[in-house]
């Protein structure tokens, strides 16, 4: 981090303050959007192992296609909170606006490749013949509210950037109380099988998607924002977002290769990696929150020209991000006897389990300061530079995850190299804020 007088008391209290009002709220959301895919497991499960493994299936594409495009939130938080620190709400709506557009096109885009490619996706992901039908089915009605929920990471990217991260929370909360009561009248009272359930959740993201337009529409009103799509604001939306959408497929390539190498260490391995992967990805929430907090903030500053407060701020951050990745670390040593009984019986998936969860455990601080200062370079606009370290990092993982089979080593080598890699970032991102480089100012970068 870029060095920085000791910051004082009063101005510590300001940023905790900050950091607490925009990631608590931002926690809630995070964690009730996994909850709808669990909603729709429980209720689909019911119906046969069939069609649950057929929604597990097509879900887990769905969650890609939208995944890949997150830099519709990212992107959109940060310039629109780079406009709010300069005092144009106007302007900021508007960048919003042009977001929103971008998400409509992409999600037309996605609609009209998904509709005929599904039978061709679920033989690509080796879905058996009984799985199949159900898969193909789930996926194209679902595919018809990708749309919305594409729309629903952009706006909530509008929000995040007006420093506003209760509205998405109170509004994944209702989403996932439609989607279960959807779920269950039209799957078992319409019986209408697994096309009830993908339906219910249509139904359900189309609703929040309702709801965050009208509160965006509302606000350019009153702003004097408009509402029509801008060819040139939607294109730098778009170019503003490709280094990040780099980026998370970098992201998304380490995690492939490393459940790919999993599955070759044998079943026990594979099925412990899924356990910790999935507490991997739980604990990844908390600290994603401070980084959400951490993009709508750095955003501000910069635009308010306050490259000082942007200093402070990050170096709070950080301080917030260790301390919560050690709390979290201290938390999974204690509850490992705990935890894994949970998912397996095995002894030999808890056996195998069990050191990888203490590299797990030992990782959380470097994870905070990833977090975190991920966040910070996302609000400062710094995508280009996050884009080329996550490359980077890429290629160093690569040749070390595939060496854990080759050279014998079990699942908790494999951890080692996922903590490696963490380590990889956490030093690309951490001279790029000590550098100051990321550090421009004004309403635009």
């Amino acid at each position: 981090m870029t060095q920085a007088p000791a910051v004082p008391k009063a101005a510590r209290r300001r940023h905790d303050r900050e950091i607490v009002a925009l990631a608590v709220p931002a926690f809630g959301a995070l964690v009730a959007e996994p909850l709808f895919v669990m909603a729709d497991s429980a209720i689909v499960g019911h119906l046969g192992t069939a069609q649950l493994a057929g929604l597990g299936i097509a879900s887990a594409l769905l969650m890609t296609a939208v995944g890949v495009f997150v830099f519709l939130a990212y992107a959109t938080t940060a310039a629109v909170a780079r406009r709010v620190g300069a005092g144009d709400l106007r302007a900021a709506i508007r960048q919003g606006m042009d977001g929103i557009w971008l998400a409509l096109l992409i999600g037309a885009v996605v609609i009209a490749v998904a509709l005929p490619t599904a039978p061709s996706l679920m033989e690509l992901f080796g879905a058996s013949d009984t799985a199949a039908p159900y898969a193909t089915t789930y996926l194209r009605i679902s595919a018809f509210g990708i749309p919305a929920m594409l729309v629903v990471l952009a706006a909530t990217g509008v929000l995040r950037g007006l420093q506003d991260t209760k509205t998405p929370l109170y509004v994944a909360i209702g989403g996932f109380v439609a989607n279960a009561v959807l779920n269950v009248v039209l799957v078992y009272g319409a019986d209408l099988g697994i096309a009830g359930s993908a339906w219910g959740t249509v139904i359900a993201q189309c609703g929040m998607a309702a709801v965050y337009l009208n509160v965006v529409i509302r606000g350019a009103r009153k702003h004097g924002a408009s509402l029509r799509p801008d060819a040139t604001g939607i294109r730098a939306s778009a170019q503003t977002g490709a280094p990040l959408l780099v980026r998370t497929l970098s992201l998304r390539a380490i995690l492939l290769i490393a459940t790919a190498v999993a599955a070759r260490l044998g079943d026990a391995d594979m099925a412990a990696h899924q356990i910790i992967l999935s507490l991997w990805s739980l604990l990844a929430f908390a600290l994603d929150a401070i980084a959400i907090a951490g993009q709508a903030i750095i955003g501000r500053y910069l635009g308010a020209d306050d490259a000082q407060g942007a200093r402070e701020a990050c170096r709070r951050m950080v301080q917030w991000g260790v301390v919560t990745g050690v709390v979290l670390g201290l938390l999974v040593l204690a509850a490992r006897p705990l935890f894994l009984p949970l998912f397996s019986s095995d002894s030999g998936v808890q056996d195998a389990a069990l050191p990888a969860l203490v590299m797990v455990a030992v990782s959380q601080p470097i994870c905070g300061i990833v977090f975190v200062l991920d966040g910070v370079l996302m609000g400062a606009g710094d995508g280009p530079y996050l884009a080329w370290a996550m490359l980077i990092t890429l290629a160093v993982f690569i040749p070390v995850a595939l060496l854990v089979p080759l050279l014998g080593g079990g699942l908790t080598a494999l951890w080692g190299a996922m903590t490696l890699m963490m380590t990889v970032r956490m030093l690309t991102l951490w001279l790029r804020s000590r550098s100051g480089r990321w550090i421009v100012t004004g309403a635009t970068r």
